[in-house]
């Protein structure tokens, strides 16, 4: 049988030493990559794909950029956009590569753009400004910060992570018409700082990070009525003791859905959960120290037998090996060297690549 080939984009801050998205040939059993090449894009700070694996859209400095995914996993330019605002810092895609959506930490903007029918990016359909204040005196928590935007599984909601108010709201997406409209408000705790929203394989669960509590939220999802439904099931901490420099930092869940992965920064770890595949709340399995500092980011191999986290203080990509029966996961192989990683996406090619 034909060995399954993957491929890994990284995207970077340019600002140093990095020229943009880097491009990784994956080795999935060893649980390591290896540096193809290099894309030049300013500040690729995130990344995503589209469902049928053709295209890849990045932040850009100039606003957001398109790229064709070719049959080896390289990366044709185009065309840029500008997103109606300040520079983005989150991007997400339909299932059907109608409208791509972007979030934006310094003007606390959501922006919805079209989608061309060669995958470049059209002109800007829609475009939100979050407004009011945090309940927090620290600047970085006071004003909107949209740090994350993310469709519902079913596609009928944007969900749209704001840092600075400590809300998630909830938008219904008007495809036809290219539109937004504010629908729901997740009210956070004071403080908290929400960062990111997963949610589960099957579509009925959601969890929210929260960067200053180090905690994680669980609610169950459905829909009635047309109308998006939250309920909270459960709060973790991401964090064994409460320390006074950390902050949750990144959050994924396993391709099988069976587990729920966090970094935090600050004290530099790695804890990995379980979901209950009936219930959706999450047991701990193990918590590691990394040997990085600020995993920012992470992502979990396809056999869910590695995972890796992207260290933007230290500049380099670390694996670890995962024993989920001992409760412990272990590096394996030295790290790669890539200036300030901040985003990671890792894709299955063509069979025929």
């Amino acid at each position: 049988m034909k060995q399954d080939r993957y491929v890994a984009y990284v995207g970077t801050y340019t600002h140093e030493n990095s020229v943009g998205i880097h491009i990784y040939d994956v080795d999935v059993e060893q649980g390591q990559m290896t540096e193809r090449k290099v894309v030049p894009i300013n500040n690729p700070s995130d990344l995503v794909v589209s469902k049928n694996h053709r295209f890849l859209y990045s932040i850009a400095d100039e606003g957001v950029e398109a790229f064709a995914v070719q049959k080896d996993g390289d990366l044709v330019p185009i065309n840029k956009q500008w997103i109606g605002g300040m520079r983005g810092c989150y991007v997400e895609v339909d299932d059907e590569n109608r409208y791509l959506f972007v979030g934006g930490h310094h003007d606390g903007r959501v922006s919805m753009m079209r989608l061309l029918p060669d995958g470049g990016i059209g002109d800007i359909a829609d475009g939100v400004f979050h407004k009011g204040m945090g309940r927090s005196i620290a600047q970085r928590n006071f004003i909107p910060h949209v740090d994350c935007v993310k469709l519902t599984p079913d596609q009928k909601f944007l969900c749209a992570v704001d840092n600075g108010l400590d809300q998630v709201k909830i938008y219904k997406v008007d495809y036809q018409f290219g539109k937004l409209k504010l629908i729901d408000i997740i009210r956070g705790p004071m403080e908290s700082a929400p960062r990111m929203i997963r949610f589960s394989r099957d579509g009925r669960y959601a969890y929210i990070l929260y960067e200053l509590l180090n905690v994680v939220e669980v609610y169950r999802y459905s829909v009635v009525k047309e109308e998006p439904v939250f309920e909270k099931i459960q709060t973790i901490d991401t964090i064994s003791t409460k320390e006074d420099i950390c902050a949750a930092s990144g959050m994924e869940i396993s391709k099988s859905g069976r587990y729920l992965f966090c970094s935090n920064s600050g004290i530099n770890t790695v804890i990995c959960y379980e979901i209950d595949q009936e219930t959706g709340m999450l047991t701990q399995v193990f918590e590691t120290k990394v040997n990085s500092d600020y995993p920012k980011m992470l992502a979990i191999y396809p056999d869910e037998q590695h995972y890796l986290t992207l260290n933007n203080n230290t500049n380099d990509i670390f694996s670890y090996r995962i024993s989920y029966e001992k409760k412990y996961s272990l590096q394996e192989a030295p790290g790669i060297k890539v200036d300030k990683p901040n985003c990671i996406y890792m894709m299955r090619l063509d069979q025929e690549a």
